[in-house]
């Protein structure tokens, strides 16, 4: 075995055993705002244009611009579980579908987004209904701009 080879099998299991030890140490108190919450109670639901934008933005924007977060096996290791709070928390605080106080949309910016850089690179792999296709997202943008209406306020009702 080379002297690489030995380095590497060693770098390795040093990034096992580190892994293994944040499992079990209590990072809670040192990371809280890392933690993964349930999510909060849906307290407004959208009065779609259609079944068809509702189904888009449910696949394309929901886990992170919602209260329906549904999270995955692995958001229960860390580090993996920090970064996907601090992902799905960066995306509720932008625009959040569920909750009262409803942001204003701005339907141009939502588009500049949805061909930029929504959904991101890293999530679209383990989550393929997310990647929307170009007629896909025109459709969406049309849906979101027909339900939030022109003014970029969304119809609402309570939950």
């Amino acid at each position: 075995m080379s002297r690489l080879q030995k380095i590497s099998l060693g770098l390795i299991g040093l990034a096992v055993v580190g892994l293994v030890v944040i499992q079990i140490l209590p990072v809670g108190r040192f990371f809280p705002v890392l933690n993964r919450v349930p999510n909060p109670p849906v307290t407004q639901t959208i009065v779609w244009d259609s079944p068809q934008t509702e189904q888009l933005a449910r696949a394309a924007c929901y886990d992170c611009h919602s209260n329906e977060t549904v999270w995955p096996w692995y958001a229960q290791l860390a580090p993996t579980s920090w970064l996907l709070t601090r992902d799905v928390n960066k995306g509720r605080a932008a625009m959040n579908f569920s909750e009262d106080a409803a942001p204003d949309i701005d339907v141009d910016d939502i588009e500049w987004h949805l061909f930029n850089d929504m959904p991101p690179w890293f999530y679209l792999p383990l989550h393929p209904a997310a990647n929307l296709n170009p007629d896909q997202k025109n459709q969406l943008l049309a849906g979101l701009s027909a339900t939030f209406g022109s003014d970029g306020q969304m119809e609402m009702g309570s939950s």
